[in-house]
């Protein structure tokens, strides 16, 4: 009899051992996120930081119920494709691909993880998708792509008379000469003449905007991610010449540009985060159409007018939605 209780004992013990053991393994497993980035700076920074806080505010804690794997390239498109191939070997249960040729390098890596993007401009230029609307494989999305004519617009409406416009982009990233191409072509409408000036890394850009002085009235920046991350080399530029300078990207007005007609890059993120919540829940992100931002807003750093020695109408002013003093 005695044997016998202890068997019992024995048998409830170990019920209670595993039950607890379950119960932990449940705790302890976490939604595993890797990210991937090609260069840091504000606007793809806060890109990713509006994609966590919106998790965070659907419930995914981080450190609690989700993990992520923050990788930089560094501006380094074979650092990306190192990343790529470490993620690949990983078992993440979603990927999020920061700017274009991040998104390129796992999404030729990756085919059974999904993977989410942003701040990619075009992503069917950028092979990424043959539909924007029906994306199909294990990718989808959300484009930064802005209205450049708009922005380009902008040199027009300042008093002073501007003919010609440089361009600053990355000659080697899909999305910068896609943006070059398209602006090329706005810029015409507008009655502007663009002058091209191609980099092919962030040590070059004060160079390459310096020998637009004399050559161009005005510099137009794109949402390029070389030109972007340096670009405070431009600021000097401009500023020491007198020339106006419009952005695509709102941080580059806050960190001295004149002014943009752009998008918020965090809530960028943040309608990204929404997209993945619906992939962690089930989704196929091939049904997931590419989104974008409708919204683009204009802002004006008056003290980067008196830097670069523009006068910007009181009508510009009044339109905008933020002006930094």
């Amino acid at each position: 009899m005695r044997t016998r209780v202890v068997s019992i004992l024995m048998i409830l013990l170990m019920v209670v051992v595993v039950g607890c053991g379950n119960q932990q393994s449940a705790k302890d497993e976490k939604i595993k996120v890797g990210v991937i980035q090609i260069v840091e700076h504000p606007a793809l920074d806060s890109a990713r930081q509006g994609f966590k806080d919106l998790l965070a505010e659907e419930g995914y804690k981080e450190g609690e119920d989700i993990v992520y794997d923050y990788q930089n390239a560094q501006g380094d498109m074979s650092t990306a494709q190192t990343i790529a191939k470490t993620f690949s070997q990983k078992d993440f249960d979603l990927i999020l691909a920061i700017a274009t040729p991040t998104s390129q390098a796992v999404a030729n890596t990756i085919k059974d993880t999904p993977i989410l993007i942003t701040a990619v401009t075009d992503p069917k230029s950028a092979g990424l998708v043959d539909d924007m609307e029906h994306p199909g494989g294990n990718l989808t999305g959300t484009s930064d792509l802005t209205p450049v004519k708009k922005q380009l617009e902008l040199f027009n409406k300042l008093e002073q008379k501007i003919k010609k416009v440089g361009i600053l982009y990355n000659s080697g990233e899909t999305n910068s000469v896609f943006l070059k191409d398209l602006a090329k072509e706005k810029a015409q409408e507008l009655g502007l003449e663009m002058v091209e000036a191609p980099v092919t890394s962030s040590s070059e850009v004060y160079q390459t905007a310096q020998s637009l002085v004399g050559r161009v009235d005005g510099i137009y920046v794109p949402t390029d991610n070389t030109i972007v991350s340096a670009i405070q080399s431009v600021i000097k530029v401009t500023n020491k010449n007198d020339l106006p300078l419009i952005v695509a990207d709102n941080s580059s007005v806050k960190e001295g540009a004149l002014a943009t007609l752009g998008i918020d890059y965090y809530k960028l993120g943040q309608q990204t985060g929404q997209m993945a919540v619906k992939v962690l829940n089930g989704t196929d992100p091939g049904e997931l159409p590419i989104q974008r931002i409708q919204d683009a807003d204009l802002i004006i750093n008056q003290k980067a007018a008196k830097e670069m020695n523009v006068e910007i109408p009181q009508k510009l002013i009044d339109e905008a939605k933020k002006v930094i003093k």
